[in-house]
């Protein structure tokens, strides 16, 4: 943020010039730092409700510690997606308290615990074990984001009786993220069953004739089920902003 703008706005607060809500709509369009080879930018929890999230893929592990550290210096947590376990551990190096999840690959650094502001809780399903490295993105994201979150893992429609032994928690959560590969089916299972939204993430897990997780999408998509949201193939992120959202509402 540039400080003579910041100072000549807020003597305009004082001034009597501009009020405060007229302020924090300038405040809102601004400010990013500039590193060259990103724009970091710290006032999107302004905006948005969250704050900026480094996506790790195609980045050196050097330039998600120089945005990690812009983040930290705007006494932001942390939340980087998409990382090997070779890039964790340069970071861990470069970040002190950052912590490594390898099964999701996602890494955070947290100043303080993110405040709840979910209403209720924000359950992951995953329909098989092969699904949980993009189930636990989504909940750790969630959690992240300030929800508390509930897991169920392994109960797929190839035995549905795993999924009917756990119909309180499902009626107790007040949104779901299903993640699912192979043919795609349990989201509409499980939107039949509570009144809930159902956020499904289709997963690149199966065979052959899954294509690398379209079977799974094209069936989401295709759902019976009425309000059932589709996001992208493995994106438990995007499941979990998507079901933040709902869960402030």
């Amino acid at each position: 943020m540039d400080p003579t703008r910041l100072r000549a706005l807020l003597e305009q607060v004082r001034a009597g010039s501009v009020s405060p809500d007229g302020a924090l709509q300038q405040l809102k369009a601004f400010p990013f730092d500039d590193l060259g080879f990103a724009k970091v930018d710290h006032h999107r929890s302004l905006r948005t409700g969250f704050p900026e999230v480094i996506f790790g893929t195609g980045k050196t592990a050097e330039q998600i510690a120089e945005i990690a550290r812009s983040l930290d210096s705007g006494a932001h947590n942390v939340l980087i997606t998409r990382i090997d376990a070779l890039t964790a551990g340069h970071l861990q190096v470069a970040l002190p308290g950052l912590v490594y999840s390898a099964q999701a690959r996602v890494a955070t650094l947290v100043h303080s615990p993110p405040p709840i502001v979910g209403r209720g809780t924000v359950m992951v399903i995953a329909a098989g074990t092969a699904d949980l490295p993009v189930a636990e993105e989504a909940a750790l994201t969630a959690e992240f984001l300030g929800n508390r979150v509930s897991r169920l893992s392994d109960v797929g429609v190839s035995g549905l009786h795993r999924l009917l032994a756990h119909r309180q928690m499902l009626q107790d959560a007040a949104v779901h993220i299903v993640v699912a590969g192979m043919e795609g089916a349990l989201p509409s299972v499980v939107a039949g069953l509570v009144d809930r939204p159902v956020i499904a993430v289709p997963t690149s897990i199966g065979y052959g004739a899954s294509f690398g997780g379209l079977a799974a999408l094209l069936a989401m998509l295709n759902s019976c089920a009425a309000g059932v949201t589709v996001v992208n193939i493995d994106n438990g992120f995007g499941a979990a902003a998507a079901a933040s959202l709902m869960n402030r509402a």
